[in-house]
């Protein structure tokens, strides 16, 4: 969301220089914004200290050029004449040269050096704001890597190129003093040097062409291994535990061997600039010293003009370095505000409604015309798809992430303003993320609160959501109670706790309508039963949505709906009669198919109940009855590696393993997995 502070009000970071302007409100245009543009948008924002920068580059480079002036005049006027008074004066004024030179320097770098913070520390307030406006739609429009590739060399690479604007103007200007003091000397070594600087500047030309394309490839291709390193880690143990870490990590090293060929073509170019950089200016120094001795032998110019023509070439080198290396950071700042630039790009959700949300008076219902879903008013439906997918995307329509043309009492989401809208539907996926500090912290949903003027939860409201979601014993767990810390991403907990604290959060947010994607899966049986009757005490009234194949949850629903494969609504029912009328209803949520032996031993019995103690239809089932303890089924979602080892022993819910002990995906944290793959305790 954009700040609404104004801006003299907006924190401050270390002085940037004397002033630091921070960013209006108003942001470049989408429709105008193009990566050169965005750089001399950079140079506009503080064009006082970069009209600075080229003015100290400029006066740096031509004191860097007077010492071969002052010990021409010192050899001319002194050591020739034998004048101990003329050479003392030239040699006072060369020292008094080299000091103003540093002075120069020095004050040249540090004005360049707040010019590229500067323009760095904008582009991240920039790409903040936007991550921030677009919310969650942002995992839509870009990836991960890209914003941490951005926000990370990109930035940096946008700063360097601010060169141009510096040492650059001042290379130019330095070039025009020796081709003026050259003049002064000889008019053919002035047009020597005139016609021959050019030449070496523009000979990199071609190669910056293709620099821009290998780089361009190159971030392209960094960026995305950056994401799937990302992804990764977060679901390294996920993958450890459904057999996948080899075939994913082998598919990792396969886009990093092609990364790499491509970092080496990018290094190709990049050697053969620098080589250029170096040899032509070598090559063109000698040229022009062999035409000034010949020059000297001749008797045309003084040996002092020609000590002075060696030092003129030789300091050139200077500002022909920061021009051929100013034009190649301009070639990859272009490639990185182009990556920069496709972030701003990314438009956040419309709010265009002004429709007022239905009142709870009217008993609104969400209608999802899509898929044929409607939710009753203050109902608990469970939501049973044949893909994962296909539920997730359900719920995504129904929380308007998204085009969606759902309605809720007749009125079209869209029609509703945005804030309105997430104030009053929340959608709770497992992919949630935990933030640092306190428990007490990481479970309070924040701003929605202050939205709808009911301020913060108390412990008492923490305590009733925790004792909802089954997660007291992660409040006992912790050493401080609800003032315990936890890890950025909840690093310090398990998936299991980690998912229960999720669903604590979404409780205490009470919204209106509740969407929870498989809020049970890396929990027990046991643990499972006690979020089922939590949950549908603490929802009663309002409107819950539960996206899950589990029988425990699904037993607990006024109405369970069916979506095939292709998202359309297959049948709507009680749990108990979906399970005697439909046989792909009960493999689904048995793991098995009808009238088969699932592979945990179980046989299918009319009407859809099993041997293995699981509830008839029409009657309750007990925690824990359809699975023994610590066994899952081997087409669940929750991890194709569920059943126990031969040396686990089954554990509490909620329970933490002991040092040393490995849980059912070889995970060394007891109670759960680390990213909803991975169980507490056992399978449900």
């Amino acid at each position: 969301m954009a700040d609404d502070r104004p801006a003299a009000s907006w924190p401050r970071p270390d002085r940037i220089g004397k002033r630091w302007r921070p960013l209006p409100d108003g942001t470049p245009e989408p429709a105008v914004l193009r990566p050169a543009r965005y750089l001399g948008w950079l140079v506009r924002r503080q064009w006082p200290r970069v009209l600075w920068a080229a003015v100290l580059s400029s006066a740096w480079m031509t004191t860097l050029m007077l010492p071969p002036y002052l010990v021409a005049r010192g050899v001319d006027d002194g050591l020739r004449e034998d004048d101990f008074g003329a050479v003392v004066r030239w040699s006072a004024a060369l020292l008094l040269s080299g000091a103003v030179s540093a002075a120069l320097g020095i004050a040249r770098h540090r004005t360049m050096t707040f010019a590229r913070m500067y323009a760095g520390f904008h582009t991240v307030e920039l790409l903040t704001r936007r991550v921030l406006r677009l919310g969650s739609s942002f995992a839509r429009q870009s990836s991960t890597g890209d914003l941490v590739t951005v926000s990370g060399s990109d930035v940096q690479r946008m700063g360097h190129a601010l060169t141009l604007a510096g040492p650059g103007v001042g290379a130019v200007f330095a070039y025009g003093v020796v081709t003026v003091l050259l003049l002064r000397i000889s008019p053919s070594l002035a047009a020597l040097v005139l016609l021959g600087v050019p030449v070496i500047a523009l000979s990199t030309g071609s190669l910056l062409g293709r620099l821009q394309r290998a780089e361009a490839e190159y971030r392209e291709q960094q960026g995305a291994l950056t994401g799937r390193a990302v992804d990764l880690a977060a679901g390294l143990r996920v993958l450890a535990g459904i057999g996948g870490r080899e075939l994913f990590a082998e598919r990792y090293r396969t886009a990093s061997r092609r990364l790499l060929g491509e970092g080496y073509r990018v290094g190709a170019v990049n050697s053969w600039i620098a080589a250029l950089m170096i040899a032509l200016p070598s090559v063109f120094l000698a040229v022009v010293t062999w035409f000034a001795a010949r020059q000297a032998v001749a008797g045309e110019i003084t040996l002092g003009e020609l000590i002075a023509v060696y030092g003129y070439m030789a300091l050139l080198i200077v500002p022909v370095f920061f021009l051929v290396e100013g034009t190649d950071q301009l070639v990859r700042a272009l490639v990185s505000a182009g990556r920069v630039v496709r972030i701003l790009r990314a438009r956040p959700p419309q709010d265009e409604g002004s429709e007022a949300v239905p009142p709870r008076s009217l008993r609104p219902e969400l209608h999802d015309p899509q898929s044929g879903l409607t939710v009753p008013h203050g109902s608990f439906v469970g939501l049973v798809a044949a893909r994962p997918a296909v539920g997730e995307r359900a719920t995504e329509r129904l929380g308007r992430y998204g085009d969606t043309s759902v309605t809720w009492g007749g009125v079209p989401l869209t029609a509703l303003p945005l804030a309105d809208v997430r104030a009053q539907v929340l959608v709770a996926q497992n992919e949630a993320q935990l933030f640092a500090g306190s428990l007490r912290e990481t479970v309070s949903p924040g701003p929605r609160f202050d939205r709808r003027q009911r301020g913060a939860p108390d412990d008492r409201a923490v305590r009733a959501a925790l004792r909802a979601a089954a997660a007291e014993d992660v409040v006992e767990s912790m050493p401080d109670g609800l003032d315990s810390r936890v890890e950025p991403q909840g690093r310090n907990l398990s998936g299991g706790q980690r998912q229960r604290l999720r669903l604590v959060r979404a409780l205490l947010a009470d919204p209106e309508v509740l969407l929870l994607v498989e809020p049970t899966s890396a929990v027990d049986a046991h643990t499972e039963a006690l979020v089922a009757s939590g949950l549908r005490t603490a929802r009663e009234g309002r409107t819950t949505v539960v996206v899950t194949t589990s029988p425990l949850l699904l037993d607990r629903t006024d109405l369970v709906c069916l979506l095939d494969r292709d998202g359309r609504l297959a049948d709507t029912g009680t749990h108990a009669e979906l399970l005697a009328r439909r046989a792909d209803y009960r493999a689904l949520v048995l793991r098995g198919t009808a009238d088969e032996d699932t592979s945990g031993g179980r046989k299918a019995q009319p009407g859809g109940g099993t041997r293995a103690g699981a509830a008839q239809p029409g009657e309750r089932q007990p925690p824990g009855g359809r699975v023994q303890f610590g066994e899952r089924g081997p087409d669940e979602e929750r991890g194709s590696g569920g059943e126990r080892g031969p040396d686990e022993e089954p554990r509490p819910s909620g329970e933490r393993q002991l040092p040393g002990e490995r849980g059912p995906f070889g995970g060394s944290d007891g109670s759960g997995g680390s990213d909803g793959n991975e169980m507490e305790g056992a399978g449900s």
